[in-house]
């Protein structure tokens, strides 16, 4: 074969593996752009699923809820040892609702606020009056209960009959409460004389170490009326409050869940029937 054949043979072969090695490369380059974008799509999906699952896990699975130990009928200990109230089984009703468990401890009522500033506490349910102090240390939810501060004395005392009675008397509350306050702030020379336990408030005035006591409406009249009727309540309701809910501050997410459930039950039914076990059907 002639010299000038093997050169052009060669120079078709050269061309062959050439037009190979382009080919190759095109293939992995096209390969690994598909695979960039396969894994880049894979990210973006994960961080969807992220997201998604950071929304959907915004509350935890349980809170700590942190309750009066003896104010009845929204808290007490029932005869079979466990605590019961019209503010225990409307929570448990919210919270199954939310979609939360709760793991329930009790405490003195002076020991609630701090409990929540401190995280010991999550959520506080204890017939706390909503009040402009309180929400520069905690948050509250939509008010769920109207209350107001109602006058008690002993049945034979008709000396005591208004709020301007009891200037200069002794006047019975419970420790922390607005009742507390309202005496210091509103009744000219009384004494207020707190008690970390209701039930030592009630005995003070059936003892005679007190005039009177002043708390909150709905507990003087259910004491009133399950006690023999040592007392009777007097005057008018003063300082008209709302309960709420209180939450450690900063957690807006479980305010929110907590409206949303409290609306809820209000509008299925669920909230009337919940009231009027604990205190009658509800007067329009």
């Amino acid at each position: 074969m002639g010299g000038s054949k093997w050169k052009l043979i060669l120079t078709l072969l050269v061309s062959l593996m050439f037009v190979l090695f382009l080919a190759a490369c095109g293939g992995n380059d096209a390969t690994s752009s598909n695979e960039g974008e396969e894994a880049n799509n894979g990210e973006e999906t994960a961080n969807t699923d992220g997201e998604a699952s950071s929304n959907e896990s915004e509350l935890e699975d349980t809170y700590t809820v942190v309750s009066d130990t003896s104010f009845v009928p929204f808290e007490f200990k029932g005869e079979d040892g466990e605590y019961t109230g019209f503010d225990i089984e409307l929570m448990k009703a919210i919270a199954e609702e939310a979609g939360f468990e709760i793991n329930l401890e009790t405490t003195n009522f002076d020991g609630v606020i701090p409990g929540l500033q401190t995280g010991q506490f999550d959520i506080a349910i204890a017939g706390i009056s909503i009040t402009e102090d309180r929400k520069q240390v905690i948050d509250y939810s939509d008010p769920y209960y109207e209350s107001g501060l109602q006058i008690g004395v002993a049945k034979d005392n008709d000396e005591i009959q208004s709020i301007e009675d009891l200037e200069g008397k002794i006047v019975a509350t419970r420790m922390g409460s607005t009742s507390s306050q309202f005496i210091k702030d509103n009744i000219d020379g009384a004494e207020s004389k707190e008690y970390e336990q209701l039930d030592q408030a009630y005995l003070a005035v059936e003892n005679g170490s007190a005039d009177a006591i002043l708390y909150d409406a709905p507990n003087v009249n259910y004491y009133i009326n399950t006690t023999g009727e040592k007392l009777k309540a007097v005057g008018e309701l003063y300082q008209a409050e709302d309960y709420g809910i209180a939450v450690t501050k900063g957690k807006e997410e479980l305010v929110t869940a907590i409206n949303d459930a409290l609306a809820t039950l209000k509008e299925n039914g669920t909230y009337d029937e919940i009231y009027e076990t604990w205190f009658g059907a509800k007067q329009e």
